[in-house]
């Protein structure tokens, strides 16, 4: 699976870790949900899950599987990107 992080570059992340990355997506959805000041540290947690996986090179495009916003989103950016399926689908 691949991951762009916006303004950031891709990441490849086993398919293996699909679901432990919806469970922190899920996480970042409630606390978008629900409005909490606090979904700063479960977004950070989600980019960090990502960036543990394999940084794809800058001189090689592949198609993102998903797409996230960058580190520095406020929540109202965030209410707006957030779908009923969280920012990863599946």
């Amino acid at each position: 699976m691949i991951v762009r992080i916006m303004g950031e570059g891709q990441y490849q992340l086993a398919d293996e870790k699909l679901d432990q990355l919806n469970l922190v997506d899920t996480d970042l959805e409630k606390a978008v949900s629900a409005g909490r000041r606090g979904f700063k540290t479960t977004f950070a947690a989600l980019l960090a899950f990502v960036r543990a996986g394999d940084k794809v090179p800058d001189t090689e495009l592949h198609d993102s599987d998903a797409i996230l916003p960058p580190g520095d989103s406020t929540l109202a950016e965030m209410r707006e990107l957030i779908s009923g399926d969280g920012l990863i689908a599946g």
